[in-house]
């Protein structure tokens, strides 16, 4: 089995940054966050993000800029429009319909192309939008965590990702791959 990380390794990019950013159009309120969101971006590029830390931030962000959920979800749609040309179609021709996409960016972003990439086979962060919080951060632990609870002791063969965040998930796998702009690295 084959499994993937999402953002930077399948999407070129941070997809939940880039729909922060594709709102901003009919939300200018987002355009406060960014601070935050690029300093909480560079603590995840240096493996320095604590997972309370990230919760908050996005239960902030989801509270005091977004306005409903029909805003959320309603962005989706011309989100992937826009933006269907950052996957990497390379990546996603690897993927087989048993293969496992792991993310931890929130479900409703990634459902919003399941045609699109070749698997049912989807872990992701999920957000509860009524009361506008994160249920679930699938990050760090938690993916492998997530996957267990799914697959059990199911053994990864081959695990693409482009961060070190994903040690854990590196940790349970045969071979391991760093993606840096669709060009793949053996590390393990």
């Amino acid at each position: 089995m084959k499994v993937f990380d999402f953002d930077n390794t399948l999407y070129h990019g941070e997809s939940a940054v880039d729909l922060a950013l594709y709102m901003i159009k009919n939300n200018k309120k987002i355009i406060l966050y960014l601070p935050k969101i690029f300093i909480n971006l560079i603590k995840y590029k240096l493996c320095l993000v604590d997972k309370k830390k990230i919760v908050a931030a996005i239960n902030d962000f989801l509270n005091n800029v977004i306005r409903s959920k029909e805003e959320l979800y309603g962005s989706v749609e011309g989100f992937w429009e826009k933006n269907r040309c950052k996957l990497d179609r390379k990546m996603l021709s690897k993927i087989n319909s048993d293969d496992v996409i792991i993310t931890a960016g929130p479900d409703f972003l990634i459902n919003g192309i399941r045609d699109l990439i070749n698997t049912d086979h989807i872990i992701s962060s999920r957000l509860d939008t009524d009361k506008m919080k994160v249920a679930y951060l699938n990050f760090g632990e938690n993916k492998v965590k997530g996957y267990m609870a799914l697959y059990g002791d199911k053994r990864i063969d081959y695990f693409f990702t482009d961060s070190y965040n994903d040690k854990a998930l590196m940790d349970i796998s045969a071979r391991v791959y760093i993606v840096k702009k669709g060009r793949l690295t053996r590390i393990k």
